[in-house]
């Protein structure tokens, strides 16, 4: 049922000889109080239930483990009704919960420095699987703790799976659904130019792009999906993106030692950014077994930051969190049908595990 818009739900309604209005209440024991099962629905007429039981289920997650960090990230480990297994995470700071979610089962970019790329893509979530990590998430907060925020990092390439991701983001920003500010959800795509304008025009969602690099043939290695569409056509498709007078694009930019973090990397990274409307996240690189890359120290991001800042952007560095489990940027993991005792992990890039900015240092 979790599948369901609220029109399609008033059409069943209908169709069984209720009123309309009774979709709207079934909606809400759905959504506002994230019911479990149809009996809890004391509004609903027991006729009604009754059909919706026999021919609906209500679609929810099972959490089969819990990694918790000293910091108080938990990384939750999904299991699907099909056996296969996807990760979240939950982020707590000082004034929100971010829920990071994932879109897909592995994933097919084949990002080099992204753990979630070693699976491979086994199948897209469908929009129920999306937003029921939301709910199962939810029964993971204390007390003090409510979700906040959403960030589509997770495992998979949400615009790949964009009419699941659409169907899922109608529910989480409708008044009959989640009611979730689109302020409050972030969708981070590695370029997938000709779907990124579709969304925004259809959710005033934030946008995260990952770029990782400053010429097409470091960033063909890295991000393998820019052999389609190049940094030139990728940046002419962010140039012109229905963004409004408020929002800007944020570039994610992972720091790889030795391979996109020189002087020169960040100098011509603000020529290519310059004309668009964004900030630049700088995120640590975390390592995964295998990986074959190591990490910027913090040292030469910053110095690569205050280039950046001397250029007149906004530019920022991404603390990571969670990363003693597995839970930071670029380590989510789970394999198709992983045994319950497997308690690994590994995620997508650029993952914001780690939501907390620094301040730039000054400048001198």
């Amino acid at each position: 049922m979790r599948e369901l818009t609220l029109s399609e739900l008033e059409t069943i309604v209908s169709e069984v000889g209720e009123a309309r209005y009774r979709a709207r209440q079934v909606m809400h024991w759905l959504w506002r109080h994230q019911a479990s099962s149809l009996e809890e629905m004391r509004e609903v007429p027991a006729r009604l239930r009754q059909y919706l039981a026999q021919n609906y289920r209500l679609g929810h997650l099972t959490v089969s483990h819990v990694a918790h960090a000293a910091d108080g990230t938990r990384k939750l480990l999904f299991r699907l009704a099909d056996g296969a297994g996807i990760e979240g995470v939950i982020i707590p700071t000082h004034d929100r919960t971010t829920l990071c979610i994932s879109s897909q089962v592995g994933c097919a970019m084949a990002c080099e420095f992204c753990a979630t790329a070693r699976m491979g893509l086994v199948r897209n979530l469908k929009a129920s699987e999306i937003l029921g990590q939301i709910i199962a998430a939810s029964t993971q907060c204390t007390q003090a703790e409510r979700l906040t925020n959403y960030v589509f990092m997770g495992m998979g390439e949400p615009l790949a799976n964009y009419p699941n991701l659409a169907r899922a983001l109608t529910v989480m920003t409708a008044e009959w659904g989640l009611a979730v500010s689109p302020r409050r959800i972030t969708v981070s795509t590695v370029g997938l130019a000709p779907v990124m304008e579709r969304l925004l025009a259809e959710f005033p969602v934030n946008l995260a792009v990952s770029l990782h690099a400053t010429s097409d043939e470091l960033r063909n290695q890295l991000v393998p999906i820019n052999r389609r569409y190049p940094l030139a056509h990728l940046l002419e498709s962010c140039r012109q993106l229905p963004l409004g007078h408020r929002r800007r694009i944020t570039f994610e930019y992972v720091m790889l030692q030795g391979v996109n973090d020189s002087p020169a990397d960040a100098v011509r990274l603000a020529r290519l950014v310059a004309p668009l409307k964004c900030k630049i996240n700088l995120i640590f690189f975390n390592p995964f077994p295998g990986a074959p890359f190591q990490p910027t120290p913090r040292s030469r991001i910053e110095e690569f930051q205050a280039i950046l800042l001397s250029r007149n952007l906004t530019a920022t560095i991404r603390e990571s969190r969670g990363a003693e489990i597995a839970a930071a940027c670029g380590q989510l993991y789970a394999q198709a049908r992983m045994p319950r005792s497997r308690l690994t992990g590994l995620n997508h890039c650029p993952s914001p595990s780690d939501t907390r900015e620094t301040q730039p240092p000054t400048l001198l």
